[in-house]
């Protein structure tokens, strides 16, 4: 299977099978980085919403981070209030990692109250800057 070109893309492989996230966010981010001229049309198509409240606010952090770390504009879709979460959600059930991922998730994760590392979306084909 070809991999995702667009956070849409990733959402559509999510609804056919919801345990996809990792491989097909893994893809996506690979095409992302190593195409920057298509950055922006990668972020841009707003996914359809999933209905599991952790996963749409995930992909608006994830869309949303992306456009803050690699200076794009911020896809509108990214602010839809179902891609906010009501309580706290840490992807770990360590609790002494809590603090640590308080304080180092990114803007566009901590603000939908998904406390993850600081620099969540890192793949070997990522660029250093």
């Amino acid at each position: 299977m070809n991999r995702p070109n667009t956070l849409a893309e990733v959402v559509d492989r999510l609804k056919a099978d919801k345990d996809a996230l990792h491989v097909a966010m893994a893809g996506f981010l690979d095409n992302f980085y190593t195409r920057p001229k298509q950055r922006q049309a990668m972020i841009d198509p707003q996914p359809q919403l999933l209905g599991d409240p952790i996963l749409d606010a995930t992909i608006g952090g994830v869309g949303e981070h992306l456009a803050r770390r690699w200076n794009l504009a911020i896809p509108r879709w990214t602010e839809q209030r179902e891609r906010f979460l009501k309580v706290p959600y840490f992807p770990t059930p360590l609790e002494h990692l809590k603090p640590l991922l308080i304080a180092q998730s990114p803007l566009a994760f901590r603000r939908r109250m998904i406390f993850v590392e600081h620099e969540p979306l890192r793949r070997a084909r990522m660029p250093r800057s």
